[in-house]
Parts: C-alpha cells; sequence; structure tokens
C-alpha cells in the first residue's frame, strides 16, 4: 500500500464515455421501464423526456464542477468546496447509501434474467466476481465494460427495430390520455434511477487524463446516447404493448420481442439482459468506492479504506468493503423497493450537486436543477420518501457524531 494514496490517470474520453453507458443502459431498460409506466400510464413518454430534462441539468451542473475539482468522490467534492463540509458529506452519503442499493438491484435484475428460482444467489455472486475485476485495476474496468456495452447496444437495436416494424405496432398508443402531473413526476423519478450513470464518471475524477476537458466532453456524451436509446426502445415498447401491457410486465423486452412475433429471439433478449446488468453493476461498484475512498481519505469514513493498492493503483480495500455491504443487501432486498430509494438519495445527491455549480457562476441551469431533484425526489413514492428521510437523518447523526470526536 501506498503512503500517500493517489490513483493514476488511465482513462480517456471514450474510456469515460463507456463507463458512463455502461451504468446507464442495463437499469433502466430492464427495470424501471415497467414501473414508470405504471406510474405515469399513457404519459411514460412525457416522463422519460422530464427525467432526461433534469439529467441534462444535472449533468451540465455537474459537468462544470468536475472540471473545477477534479478529484475522486464527485458531488462529495464539489459540496464540501463550495458550500461546506457538511454538504458534502451529505452528498458522499446520499451517494454511498443510494448507489448501494442501485448496486443491489442491479444485481438482482442479473439474478432474475440469469436464473429466476436463485436470483438472490446469483446476484451475490455476481458482485463477489465484479467486485474481483475492479480490484485488479480501472483500465480492465473499462475494457470489460466497453465489450458489454457494445453487445448491448446492438441487441437494443435490434429489439427495437423488431418492435417498430412489427405489424401488431400501433402508433396510435402514444395519445396521452389520464396521466396526471404527480404520475408522470413519479415516472420521470423512477427513470432517473436509469440515467444516473453519467456520475461513474464524475466520480472518476483522478483517474481520466486532462479531466477539465475530458469529463466536461464525456458526460453529456454519455447522457445523450442513453437517451436516444431509451426513447427508441420506450417508443417501440409502447407501439406493441401499450402502456398497460407494458406496466403489467416482468421483462418487457423480451415481452415486446414475443408481441412482435419473433420469439426465436427471446433467449436471446435474456441474455442482453444479464451481459446489460453486469456492465451496469461494474460501473457502479466502481463509483461507489470512489467516494468511499475520497471520503475515508478526509476522514469521515475508516481511514484504512483510503489505502491503495500498490500494483494495481486501485482503492482495493474500499472496492471490497463495497463490495461485501452490497453482497449482503443483495440477498436480502426487493428490487422495486431498491430503485425507488435509490432514485430519491440520488436525487437529493445531485440537488447538492447543483447548489455548489450555482456559487461558481451561470445560475440558471443549476436552479432549475436543484428545483427539477427535489420536485421529483418528494413525487416518487411516499414509503420511498420516508426511508430516503430517515436514511439521510441517520447520516447527519452520523456525522455530529465524527465531528465530535475528530475535536
Amino acid at each position: 500500500m501506498t503512503d500517500h494514496p493517489h490513483l493514476d490517470r488511465r482513462l480517456g474520453v471514450t474510456d469515460a464515455v463507456v463507463i458512463g453507458l455502461g451504468s446507464m443502459i442495463g437499469a433502466g431498460i430492464f427495470a424501471a421501464l415497467t414501473p414508470a409506466a405504471g406510474a405515469a400510464g399513457t404519459g411514460l413518454l412525457i416522463g422519460l423526456a422530464a427525467a432526461a430534462v433534469v439529467a441534462y441539468m444535472n449533468a451540465t451542473s455537474t459537468a462544470r464542477c468536475a472540471a473545477q475539482y477534479p478529484e475522486s468522490g464527485g458531488a462529495y467534492v464539489y459540496g464540501r468546496e463550495r458550500l461546506g463540509a457538511f454538504w458534502g458529506y451529505l452528498a458522499g452519503w446520499g451517494f454511498v447509501v443510494g448507489k448501494t442499493a442501485s448496486c443491489a438491484a442491479t444485481a438482482l435484475i442479473v439474478g432474475s434474467y440469469a436464473w429466476p428460482t436463485h436470483a438472490h444467489a446469483i446476484a451475490v455472486a455476481a458482485v463477489v466476481t465484479l467486485t474481483a475485476v475492479n480490484c485488479s485495476g480501472v483500465h480492465k474496468s473499462a475494457l470489460v465494460t466497453r465489450i458489454i456495452v457494445g453487445v448491448v447496444l446492438a441487441g437494443l437495436a435490434t429489439a427495437a427495430g423488431l418492435g417498430l416494424t412489427a405489424p401488431s405496432a400501433d402508433f396510435g398508443r402514444f395519445a396521452v390520455t389520464g396521466a396526471s402531473i404527480h404520475g408522470v413526476l413519479q415516472a420521470a423519478g423512477l427513470l432517473f434511477f436509469a440515467f444516473a450513470g453519467y456520475a461513474r464518471i464524475a466520480t472518476l475524477g483522478e483517474e481520466v487524463r486532462d479531466p477539465a476537458r475530458t469529463i466536461p466532453r464525456a458526460i453529456p456524451l454519455a447522457l445523450g446516447i442513453a437517451l436516444v436509446v431509451y426513447a427508441t426502445v420506450a417508443v417501440a415498447a409502447l407501439a406493441v404493448l401499450g402502456s398497460s401491457g407494458l406496466a403489467h410486465s416482468v421483462a418487457p423486452i423480451a415481452d415486446l420481442v414475443r408481441a412482435a412475433g419473433v420469439t426465436g429471439f427471446v433467449p436471446a433478449v435474456r441474455v442482453l439482459a444479464v451481459l446489460a446488468a453486469l456492465g451496469s453493476l461494474l460501473s457502479l461498484l466502481l463509483g461507489v468506492s470512489r467516494t468511499v475512498f475520497a471520503m475515508a481519505r478526509d476522514h469521515y469514513l475508516p481511514q484504512q479504506l483510503s489505502a491503495v493498492n500498490a500494483k494495481y493503483k486501485t482503492p482495493v480495500l474500499a472496492e471490497a468493503t463495497v463490495g461485501l455491504v452490497v453482497a449482503a443487501v443483495a440477498g436480502t432486498v426487493d428490487l422495486a423497493g431498491a430503485i425507488g430509494f435509490s432514485s430519491f438519495a440520488v436525487l437529493v445527491y445531485y440537488a447538492i450537486a447543483n447548489a455548489a455549480a450555482w456559487t461558481l457562476g451561470g445560475r440558471l441551469v443549476p436552479t432549475l436543477g436543484l428545483a427539477g431533484c427535489l420536485v421529483v425526489a418528494f413525487a416518487l413514492p411516499l414509503s420511498a420518501v420516508i426511508l430516503g428521510a430517515g436514511v439521510f437523518l441517520v447520516g447527519t447523526i452520523v456525522y455530529a457524531v465524527s465531528r465530535r470526536a475528530q475535536k
């Protein structure tokens, strides 16, 4: 282990974009479309657009802050530097607990598609395996993610194409009838769970080359590609399944292909879902471990977690700890609940990122981003809001205790 923990700058724009895409593509397509359709009904595409707008505002604020503070930790660092130690800590706390839930949910998607009757066991095995990959070096993680993202994008393009050209496709199903504002906002919050992957790029601030140039370019590129993918697949799913069919679908992409009359492609969709979720999980674990690393380096978490392996130049103890916690959660949690809780915690995280960007000038986008985060967060299911608020209260208590101990 090195005496002065730091990480090597090995990633370029393409690697950073791929890591962001790996975090976004898997979870949203294979998990968030169904509950979002249940919330918004025929207003699903409006909810998707709202989630994209909030994500764009957050991405713009995050990119500005990341260029100013190219360190591991994302909004934890931005909040600390621009708003004060407590707000930085609260952002880091929200990211770690929220993305731990995201990791568990994504691992369960792997298990549900790979072997439904043993979903929890497969989820735990996936977390352990990918934690080992991350510990061996961030460059290898980016290479694996690049392969997975390429395969998944090709498969999703095929599935969407089959749906859009199917005889059963009815584009009249896009008519918005009976959708409520609250339902649309709730759908936006659930779909934000999928868009939030670009944060992974910012949390790798110490591992990208020329971060002032790389991060502001990589974040909007990754977000834009993900939006095109989501919109195309959502349009195809609505055209073939309708909002009601989509809302009751356990495996929406597989059901889309089946309803399009191409049942032979269904097994390939299951494999595709597993690959997508694995790619997402790989990048999610990477991002959470970097925030834990940064918080440990600043003594808000045990300092041992800031140790960097001399050979691989990775925070192996932080990565191993995150992997163990995620494996334990993935063995016990409910998928839908994990998505709602994760969305709430991460929206609070981005609210702090927008507040930090507000102090840098050019305040229109950060103001809209902050307002959007709070509105969408509190439109989520009540259980997610209550649990999320309780977890942030616990985090505040932990902060007060740690500050007292340092005096």
